[in-house]
């Protein structure tokens, strides 16, 4: 039995099509259902059972799955930790990260963990938390930071920071002229706002102006900050979101007040897929993370 034999057999037991194993491996079907009969037959039993519209793993099969998913974990840890002993931590992180606080956060950790070990190199990848939570669940990044509510179905999550929202508010706007730095939220209901583009955010904001007793006049929804800075700079309403959104912003015909009254907050959490073993350079990364939390 070869690694190849395990890696092949996991594809198909992963996917319970051929086709599909085969097109995830990038080799064609009959040499990899020959590969998966001659280990069958290595084996002396049947790991699938062969149906019309696709294959079930028999009691066997299921059993020799455990075992060759343990099998390929070994090697993997086995070959990282052999190359950290020849030149130290290698490999690409692969992060995938909202906005607001969440660039800051992985860049202040990264800077660190570079100083450590010089030769890891790193993909970054931004959208919206439900984007880069799809991206966790798909094995697309190794690490994330969302921004709550999400589905924490299948995943392990550390919080690692939290901050007011604010309303960015046109420098001409009655409301800008107001006194102090804060503003209640019940004094917004009256004008457009613009509010972030998930559903989820919708709904939060909603119930934050019911508690005040009234209702918001949502006129866009966006995804970038960017676009909050534009359509704020040009008068289209006022614009609710976290307090990064606020720091970064340097333009002076921008007044940005923290909501008051009920005072709400944004939390970021660091994410990782439950059913996936990191890799050795995701797991150094994490720890240190937790180390600095």
């Amino acid at each position: 039995m070869e690694l190849r034999h395990i890696r092949y057999f996991l594809a198909v037991a992963n996917e319970l099509n051929f086709t599909q194993a085969a097109a995830k491996l990038c080799i064609a079907q009959p040499p990899l259902s020959r590969q998966i009969q001659d280990l069958e037959k290595e084996l002396g039993v049947k790991l699938f059972i062969r149906k019309p519209h696709g294959l079930q793993l028999t009691e066997e099969g299921m059993r020799f799955q455990q075992y060759a998913v343990q099998v390929l974990d070994l090697v993997e840890k086995s070959t990282e930790d052999i190359r950290k002993m020849n030149k130290g931590l290698q490999g690409t992180l692969y992060l995938a990260t909202v906005e607001g606080r969440a660039p800051r956060l992985f860049s202040e950790w990264i800077a660190g963990f570079n100083k450590m070990y010089p030769h890891v190199q790193y993909n970054l990848w931004n959208g919206n938390s439900d984007d880069v939570a799809y991206r966790v669940t798909q094995d697309l990044c190794d690490l994330a930071i969302i921004m709550e509510p999400y589905n924490a179905e299948g995943m392990n999550a550390l919080h690692v920071y939290k901050e007011p929202w604010i309303a960015m508010i046109p420098a001409q706007h009655p409301l800008a002229q107001e006194p102090g730095s804060s503003i209640e939220l019940k004094k917004l209901a009256p004008y457009d706002l613009i509010i972030p583009s998930r559903k989820s955010r919708l709904q939060e904001i909603s119930r934050w102006f019911e508690m005040s007793g009234t209702q918001p006049v949502v006129r866009c929804r966006i995804a970038h900050m960017m676009n909050a800075y534009e359509l704020t700079e040009q008068g289209v309403g006022i614009t609710l979101y976290p307090a990064a959104a606020g720091e970064m912003s340097e333009r002076r015909n921008i007044c940005i007040k923290k909501i008051v009254d009920p005072e709400v907050t944004a939390s970021y959490v660091l994410i990782w897929n439950k059913n996936r073993q990191l890799p050795l350079v995701a797991r150094e990364f994490l720890d240190y993370v937790k180390q600095l939390l």
